[in-house]
């Protein structure tokens, strides 16, 4: 696609209310004589919103161009929790907190830009990051003709002193905390916090504890562990301790149970898809618990084939949610065998919670295959012959023993 001549007439801009989406919404103005149209999602990151609304009022956005959402609901029930179907963790241990959360950003906005008749999105995300590729991605794959502007590859600021100078000459507030470089940046919502940059750059110290903002110091979590029961149908998580809860409140439950007991800790120097090695410090305490959980209960549900396939195919989807194809069709494919899986994959699983640990201790269903009177060491009254194991063990022999034969035959030779 041709890169467009002509200026954008009305644009959507994902708005936080902060001091560098209010730049990027005066820019826009500036560079463009466009009309913008701010979107703020309410995913949980634990912030009032309604002074992102005050704010594009003070900057004469109309109100009928501001669009707050409470999304909370629809990002845990229609993104979270297909992922966790999948345990999916990029890397082995990332929980894709930052990552889950784009797609659904990007839906809205389209569906905005559609009502109000824009022409363009725009998103804050820099030229160096994962998140310009996830919006992106979303984007051309809603809405393929839409423009998309990046103004962190666009404009000609060399820096935040430009930045702040451009905010002053414009009139946009400046608070006291903002004017130096912020020891880091943080990205939150209902899933996990992400902080990274500046202060946490060098790979080789130690994350200072005041970074932490949603777990206390396992250290200093109580001394008695506490148990929990979690309660799943057909691979989502449905109530703790006999308690029914919608999905945004289950998880806000489980967030805060992680919280208490410094669950969810993370230190991780990640590839990013842009080629590049960044730090990021993670707190997901709801969703380590779920993990537990639900790993837990596929022990008991799911057939050993079905389980090791999924373990298989596991690192493709999280790689495809990390670099940004949620709405691709090889996403959609594996997540239509992740969900098929999960059809028996309901019950209880009991949980310990301790100093940074989440233990699992239990878990019963009514569709599980466990059976003990097959696999116990007493007298197991003819469910399982014994003697059966010779042959199928010298079946699966046949092919190391022709192997070792010849290995032995040619060191003769």
């Amino acid at each position: 696609m041709a890169t467009p001549t002509t200026p954008p007439k009305k644009v959507v801009l994902a708005y936080s209310g902060g001091l560098d989406t209010s730049i990027i919404l005066k820019w826009l103005e500036t560079e463009f004589g466009c009309e913008v149209v701010t979107f703020t999602a309410d995913l949980g990151q634990g912030e009032e919103l309604e002074p992102a609304r005050q704010k594009a009022l003070k900057m004469g956005i109309p109100e009928k161009n501001i669009f707050i959402e409470d999304l909370r609901e629809d990002f845990v029930r229609d993104y979270v929790f297909p992922m966790f179907r999948a345990n999916a963790v990029y890397e082995g241990v990332y929980l894709l907190g930052t990552s889950i959360a784009r797609p659904l950003i990007a839906k809205r906005q389209i569906e905005i830009a559609e009502q109000v008749g824009a022409d363009a999105v725009c998103h804050g995300a820099t030229g160096k990051g994962n998140d310009q590729v996830r919006f992106e991605l979303g984007y051309y794959a809603l809405a393929p003709d839409i423009r998309v502007i990046a103004p962190w590859r666009d404009w000609d600021f060399k820096g935040r002193s430009d930045l702040l100078k451009f905010a002053e000459e414009q009139g946009i507030p400046v608070p006291a905390d903002k004017r130096g470089e912020a020891p880091f940046s943080v990205d939150a919502n209902l899933l996990h916090t992400s902080s990274e940059g500046k202060a946490l750059e060098d790979p080789a110290e130690e994350t200072p504890d005041f970074v932490y903002q949603r777990t206390v110091n396992p250290e200093d979590a109580p001394d008695q562990p506490e148990y929990i029961t979690i309660q799943f149908e057909k691979g989502d998580p449905v109530a703790i301790n006999n308690e029914e809860m919608s999905p945004a409140t289950l998880l806000t439950a489980l967030n805060e149970y992680g919280r208490k007991h410094g669950i969810g800790r993370l230190d991780l120097l990640e590839n990013r898809f842009v080629g590049m090695k960044s730090r990021g410090i993670y707190e997901t305490p709801g969703g380590t618990i779920l993990l537990t959980a639900h790993r837990g209960i596929e022990q008991s549900t799911l057939d050993r084939g079905a389980a090791h396939l999924k373990d298989e195919l596991m690192p493709k989807y999280a790689e495809l949610i990390y670099n940004g194809f949620w709405w691709s069709p090889e996403r959609e494919m594996l997540q239509a065998a992740i969900d098929h899986s999960q059809r028996y994959v309901t019950g209880e699983v009991r949980l310990k919670l301790y100093k940074g640990n989440t233990i699992l201790v239990g878990r019963s269903s009514p569709y599980s295959l466990y059976s003990g009177k097959i696999v116990t060491f007493e007298d197991d009254r003819g469910a399982y012959d014994q003697k059966d194991a010779e042959g199928f063990i010298k079946l699966n022999a046949l092919r190391l023993r022709l192997l070792a034969g010849r290995d032995k035959e040619a060191g003769r030779n």
